[in-house]
């Protein structure tokens, strides 16, 4: 975790958030990511009274989570130390992270390419245990490196799995509802059968 403190300071984040020429996301595709997040959530009439933003970053998600459910608490983890001291996020990792109440909602957005296989593991084995109802969940996966993403903006300092290997974890527990959305196994929520992404059997 070392590593990954000092790795994380202003200018990673200069370079990668806050440049308009080296960016590789912005506040507006946050903005909407958690409208997105939001909108599939409300529909499904799931109550969300808390929120875990793991490796929350600048926490641009925050505000527009908030709009939507303005009853929650968010806590934003990080393990950077410079956004911890700048915007008062609690330093952590998920690896680590421990609940006595499992969040309604648990964000995890492009953070354990960061991470080597061993704090991976225990990270994904995690999620299982701070979950309560939805999951948002993405990665930098090789595939995404070698035929999607923009590599002269994408950081590639990282560890590229498979997506089967985060796959093959994931549906342990949660059932996946498309768009980088997963649900708890359990929850109950009625999808209609072209609703459901292929291999979702009905429960």
């Amino acid at each position: 975790m070392r590593a990954a403190v000092s790795r994380f300071d202003a200018a990673y984040y200069a370079r990668h958030y806050e440049s308009r020429r080296t960016a590789v996301t912005s506040r507006l595709e946050m903005a909407r990511r958690a409208r997105f997040i939001a909108a599939y959530l409300k529909y499904g009439e799931l109550s969300i009274r808390s929120i875990l933003d793991a490796g929350c970053g600048l926490g641009w998600m925050r505000r527009p989570l908030l709009a939507q459910f303005p009853s929650a608490r968010y806590l934003g983890l990080e393990v950077s130390e410079y956004l911890c001291r700048k915007h008062g996020w609690t330093q952590g990792s998920l690896a680590a992270h421990r609940t006595r109440t499992p969040y309604d909602l648990v964000i995890c957005y492009d953070v354990l390419q960061y991470v080597d296989e061993a704090e991976a593991r225990q990270a994904m084995a995690n999620l299982a245990r701070v979950t309560r109802r939805a999951l948002y969940f993405s990665a930098l996966t090789r595939e995404d490196w070698h035929y999607r993403c923009d590599q002269s903006l994408t950081d590639g300092n990282v560890h590229l799995r498979p997506a089967t290997w985060y796959r093959s974890r994931l549906a342990r527990h949660f059932d996946h509802l498309g768009g980088g959305l997963y649900l708890r196994r359990g929850m109950g929520v009625n999808l209609w059968e072209l609703e459901r992404p292929p291999g979702l059997e009905a429960r």
